[in-house]
């Protein structure tokens, strides 16, 4: 673990590598797992407050999901709000493109111009996962057997996981953050390789 600013990272987030291949897992991650994609408090408001318009872009199913449900739901499991699911499957603000690769009807709402939020940020920065304590933030790398693919290619490219989140992570944090973070591993590589 390693200090930046106020938050505590794991080395993790600086040693393993990784880069998305869509076209391997399909997006596996917006419909595997127990619960939905974890919400931060604000974004519960803002979902509410974009609904109507990113309606069109999600399926029947998920449509109906949310109006019966509601736009955020609480995981008693994880003891914090997450996206609602169909089914205990697909999130409910997922669709598939033309090439059975899952999508985020936020994103696509957001990409066409319709609203400002691109999606939730716990989304964006997968495979980081953040956790939240009294005095501090828990900065983690999520390993999931669903992203081995995503680790060869993040290997096979040398895209250490904080560069691939570069832009999420600036996102969450700022610049100053992320610009700390990258130095640390900058030094820590080369301290690695002279030993």
């Amino acid at each position: 673990m390693i200090q930046i600013q106020d938050k505590i990272v794991s080395l993790q987030v600086v040693e393993e590598q990784f880069l998305c291949n869509l076209n391997a897992c399909k997006g596996a991650c917006c419909w595997e797992g127990d619960s939905g994609a974890p919400l931060e408090k604000e974004e519960l408001e803002i979902l509410e407050e974009i609904y109507d318009k990113v309606k069109p872009y999600l399926s029947s199913n998920g449509q109906k999901v949310i109006e019966e449900n509601g736009t955020s739901v609480f995981y008693k499991t994880e003891n914090e709000y997450g996206t609602p699911l169909i089914n205990n499957g697909p999130c409910a603000y997922m669709t598939y493109d033309e090439a059975g690769i899952a999508q985020c009807g936020i994103e696509q709402a957001w990409a066409d111009g319709v609203i400002a939020f691109k999606k939730p940020i716990s989304c964006h920065l997968y495979p980081i996962r953040i956790s939240e304590y009294e005095s501090f933030e828990a900065v983690n790398y999520d390993e999931w057997d669903i992203c081995k693919a995503a680790c060869a290619l993040g290997k096979k490219n040398k895209l250490p996981v904080y560069q691939f989140l570069k832009e999420p992570l600036i996102r969450k944090y700022g610049e100053s953050f992320y610009e700390e973070l990258d130095q640390f591993a900058k030094s820590w590589a080369k301290q690695k390789e002279e030993n």
